[in-house]
């Protein structure tokens, strides 16, 4: 039944027991069980304990002491002793003289009552500090589970334990029975202290804001940190070992590759294999081509496919001490057979060991020019009979002069390798005079023990090439001239001058051929005389000849001599002006141009002051 003692409030619900409160009344028998203490019950104390200061009115739960309040303990009390309960059936015995309890009378129910309902806290909004990121989410506090109907509340009074009926009965009387205790009570409890949490002065609203970070998922929430030092899930691997492991790994097998290696090439050294290789500087002559671009290696198999050497490696071997190697020049190579790789490689890089080589020089004509101090300038034919000698295996390679005249005069002259367009202008020259000019200054290889005509044909067919690089065809295109007719223009400039008056020489030439004005080249009639010098005597220009261009008009029937590129280039593209006349001047070949004769003849008188005329 619903207890009608003062002070308690009509809603219902359980409060603590103030000093002011009317004693309760004596307890009536209930039934057998336990019961748990409440938090108005009047605790056990004992003598000389200081009771506790009664809770504010209005305000339950805990709250913090004044500056001017004394401690509720000042000092230390002994331990005090809970309450033991035990069953009253074991204490009803008339031995102890407790009454047996009576049966409990019939309690009504009652409607479950519910705590007042409390006002919500207002959170306390404080503006954001502008600051580059957001603090963290702080961790929602549960929401507390709605509460379960209560049970209707014991408004018995506590009981009181005397201090007398222990020192009696050596113990202490038993308690109450109390209530079995449930998940009702549990969680009823924890409402209780959830209330009572939020009602202390302690709590601070502004402390946690939910609008302020409703943004904010459980997903997104940090993963704990744990502060501290952390122990180590499982131990950390040995690295200082493993790394001393592995460098004594490397150390090892790079002190076998070491000694592996030296021991290699001391065994080839000492005992020399590892390859083939001949003893001595060689037995027989015979003789090895290095074409153009070819590397060492490549010389090195051309070597052992010749029996210079017994193998490529003994020649590469070799070459690595040899920088010359690197700098061989294409062309034909006398070497012997057998020869070891040192040896070989020192004969390759001798200068005398390299034979066939023929050299064109610029105004060079066919036949031989005597000099002004009588000696003798070789011409092409003389040149290349002196390129075929070789001494191999003490047999001779030289092709004598007249095997090459009579070949340059008799052998066809498109089966020699005359080009085309010079196939033409070539057969109306006399026969000892066909291949003048066509033959570009330059170096050829030829191999010595190559006949007549092998030699002529190998160096045509290169001169052909060199006529084409230097724009021969096509450049007479827009000359009003064949392409004979300017290799002819060509050579006579080549012959008349120094490199830095060929556009002006062949100007005059031009000049002269359209004004129907004989050319008058002193250079043409030298040709004929095999001189090389620029002057003439009138008995010189007196004879008879088709060279003789004081005496005929237009050009020369064929070349007078082999043609550079760079004259090629001035009989092409001739310089701009009137001049009809020139005559050398200068001593370092320079000449000095004229338009009229009067002009000519005071450059002459000039030339002649300055001893270069």
């Amino acid at each position: 039944m619903r207890s009608e003692s003062p002070g308690v409030p009509e809603g219902g619900g359980r409060r603590r027991r103030r000093e002011t409160d009317v004693p309760p009344e004596p307890a009536r028998p209930r039934a057998a069980g336990r019961r748990r203490l409440r938090e108005d019950d009047e605790p056990v104390r004992r003598e000389g304990e200081l009771r506790m200061p009664p809770p504010r009115e209005g305000g339950g739960g805990r709250r913090r002491l004044r500056a001017d309040e004394p401690p509720s303990r000042p000092d230390p009390a002994p331990p005090r002793r809970r309450h033991r309960y035990v069953d009253e059936d074991s204490l009803a015995t008339p031995e102890l003289g407790v009454p047996a309890p009576a049966e409990p009378a019939p309690v009504e129910p009652q409607p479950p009552r519910r705590a007042p309902a409390r006002p919500p806290v207002q959170p306390v909004r404080r503006p954001r500090a502008e600051s580059p990121a957001p603090p963290p989410p702080a961790r929602r506090r549960p929401t507390p589970p709605p509460a379960p109907p209560q049970p209707p509340p014991d408004d018995r009074p506590t009981e009181v334990i005397d201090a007398g009926q222990v020192a009696r009965y050596g113990r202490e009387p038993d308690p109450e029975p109390v209530p079995e205790f449930d998940e009702r009570d549990r969680s009823r409890d924890r409402d209780d202290d959830y209330e009572s949490f939020a009602d202390d002065e302690f709590y601070d609203d502004d402390y946690y804001d939910e609008d302020e970070y409703a943004e904010y998922d459980d997903e997104d929430r940090a993963a704990p940190e744990r502060i501290g030092e952390e122990p180590p899930d499982e131990p950390r691997p040995r690295r200082k070992k493993r790394s001393k492991r592995a460098f004594g790994w490397v150390a090892a097998i790079l002190v076998i590759v070491v000694v592996g290696g030296a021991a290699w090439f001391g065994a080839q050294e000492l005992l020399g294999f590892g390859y083939d290789d001949f003893e001595g500087t060689g037995e027989s002559d015979v003789l090895v081509e290095v074409a153009a671009g070819d590397s060492t290696n490549a010389i090195a198999t051309k070597m052992t496919q010749a029996g210079v050497v017994a193998s490529q490696k003994a020649f590469t071997k070799a070459a690595e001490d040899e920088n010359k190697v690197r700098s061989i020049q294409p062309g034909y190579y006398q070497m012997k057979t057998k020869m070891s790789g040192t040896s070989a490689v020192g004969k390759l890089v001798d200068p005398g060991s390299r034979k066939g080589v023929l050299q064109i020089r610029g105004g060079t004509q066919l036949d031989d020019i005597v000099q002004p101090d009588g000696k003798t300038t070789d011409g092409v034919i003389s040149l290349l009979s002196k390129s075929s000698c070789a001494t191999v295996n003490g047999a001779s390679t030289c092709v004598p002069v007249e095997e090459l005249r009579k070949v340059s005069e008799t052998a066809d002259l498109a089966a020699l390798g005359v080009p085309d367009w010079a196939l033409e202008g070539a057969g109306k020259v006399e026969p000892k005079r066909r291949i003048e000019g066509l033959i570009q200054p330059g170096v050829y290889d030829v191999k010595p023990g190559w006949d007549a005509t092998q030699l002529l044909t190998e160096v045509l067919k290169v001169s052909t090439s060199r006529l084409q690089a230097a724009g021969l065809p096509k450049a007479a295109d827009g000359t009003g001239k064949t392409p004979y007719e300017l290799l002819v223009i060509a050579s006579i400039v080549e012959r008349e001058g120094v490199q830095q008056d060929f556009t002006k020489i062949a100007r005059v030439i031009y000049n002269r051929l359209d004004d129907d004005m004989r050319l008058e080249m002193d250079s043409t009639i030298n040709y004929v005389l095999d001189r090389p010098i620029v002057t003439t005597t009138p008995e010189d220009r007196a004879k008879a000849g088709a060279y003789n261009t004081y005496q005929n008009k237009g050009l020369t029937p064929g070349p007078i001599s082999s043609a550079s590129k760079e004259a090629i280039d001035a009989a092409a593209k001739p310089a701009e002006g009137p001049m009809l006349f020139f005559v050398k001047c200068e001593k370092n070949g320079l000449s000095c141009f004229a338009e009229t004769l009067e002009e000519h003849n005071q450059n002459r008188t000039l030339a002649k002051e300055r001893g270069a005329y």
